[in-house]
């Protein structure tokens, strides 16, 4: 995948490593030229400019770009101007930044597709969730296992939680699926918020639009990812 990432600070830099180490391409831009230079062997490509100026900002692939990540965090007001100029060059998936409730409401006003409160979340796990097509969340209870949450392949609807067999086949366990329910905020935009279905059954039939929680070492979650045809870098 293609993303593009806004901001080299902490949390950008971070992202942007991740996301390149998993083989994905980036293009990584920030006003700074020495950050620009301190990154420019770990991620894929590091671009010199401001963010905030459509003239060289139209000339950032982004047609092509899967995702558009607006890391910028000192500066709110750039931040916001920077998430608004790609929205109104139509980015495919934009994520930005979010550093108080304040700002929060201003991005979901402009109509971010995503908000990232990296204080709260690790660059690691966005990296997770934005390189995996189906993966939704995750947290990590060690260095080795892990719960995540996953939109149900296509190939596992209509199955039985029996017919899976995660634990004989691959040692993991599916705990429970949930589903997101929609609503509006008060500014008229589509939000989301999860509904649990409680404790997986056996004889439980998965659905369309099911999100499944399973818990298990990392290791074995990938390996079942692949065997229902999820590529993992």
């Amino acid at each position: 995948m293609k993303y593009i990432i806004v901001g080299l600070g902490n949390f950008g830099s971070s992202l942007g490593m991740a996301l390149t180490s998993q083989g994905h391409e980036v293009i990584a831009i920030d006003s700074n030229m020495q950050k620009v230079e301190a990154y420019k062997e770990v991620i894929s490509h590091t671009v010199c400019m401001d963010a905030t100026d459509e003239y060289t900002v139209t000339g950032l692939p982004i047609i092509d770009t899967d995702i558009v990540v607006v890391a910028i965090g000192e500066d709110q007001g750039a931040n916001v101007m920077a998430t608004a100029l790609f929205k109104t060059l139509k980015a495919r998936r934009l994520i930005s930044r979010s550093i108080n409730p304040l700002h929060q409401k201003v991005l979901q006003a402009i109509g971010v597709d995503d908000l990232i409160l990296p204080e709260k979340e690790a660059a690691d796990r966005w990296a997770k969730r934005l390189s995996l097509r189906y993966f939704v969340d995750s947290f990590e209870l060690t260095d080795h296992f892990s719960i995540v949450e996953l939109s149900i392949p296509n190939t596992l609807i209509g199955k039985t939680v029996d017919d899976l067999q995660l634990k004989q086949k691959f040692n993991i366990r599916l705990l429970s699926t949930m589903r997101y329910e929609y609503y509006e905020d008060s500014f008229g935009r589509t939000q989301r918020k999860p509904s649990i279905e409680g404790l997986a059954e056996p004889e439980q039939v998965l659905q369309d639009k099911d999100v499944l929680i399973i818990y298990g070492a990392n290791k074995h979650i990938n390996q079942f990812l692949r065997s229902v045809g999820v590529k993992i870098q």
